[in-house]
């Protein structure tokens, strides 16, 4: 978020800091499993994020209305929908890029790792396609994953992963 916004205020910190935080609970872990649609699932995942961090929030007694936006944002995180949400959409789609797709590569392969990829390019603004389309990996598969992804036209089918 702050190489996006250096000045980004506390909500928009704690919103990219816990954006996902219902993958840290296996109790309340939304599975992509129990969805067909993946942009259903996506919703679910950002409802029940913002829910868990409702409660952590009032626990640390942060000001209702600090609780209401980042809860906001973490809810509008997977679509955006305005500056500040597009903002954090952004940032999350650049650290899938940067930072995790190489693990989920290994875990899902490389058709899913497409899927995904496809997905996640589509959503982004066109500054952070720029972004993406000059990024690099140590390995070469990786690299010919992305430019595939990049390449793909946005006809396509935008319901993301299987």
């Amino acid at each position: 978020m702050l190489r996006l916004k250096a000045d980004a205020d506390e909500t928009l910190q704690i919103a990219a800091l816990a954006h996902d935080i219902d993958r840290a609970d296996e109790t309340r872990k939304i599975q992509r499993a129990d969805y067909d649609d993946y942009n259903e699932f996506k919703a679910a995942h950002s409802r029940n994020s913002a829910e868990i961090l409702k409660d952590i929030l009032h626990e640390c007694q942060l000001e209702q209305p600090i609780i209401d936006e980042v809860c906001r944002l973490v809810e509008q995180h997977e679509i955006g929908g305005d500056s500040r949400s597009d903002l954090l959409k952004d940032a999350d789609s650049l650290s899938f890029f940067e930072v995790n797709m190489p693990l989920y590569f290994q875990r899902e392969g490389y058709e899913e790792t497409l899927r995904r990829c496809i997905w996640g390019y589509r959503r982004i603004s066109p500054q952070m396609k720029k972004i993406c389309r000059n990024m690099t990996y140590p390995q070469p598969l990786l690299n010919k994953l992305l430019k595939e992804a990049i390449n793909i036209p946005s006809e396509g089918n935008d319901d993301g992963p299987t």
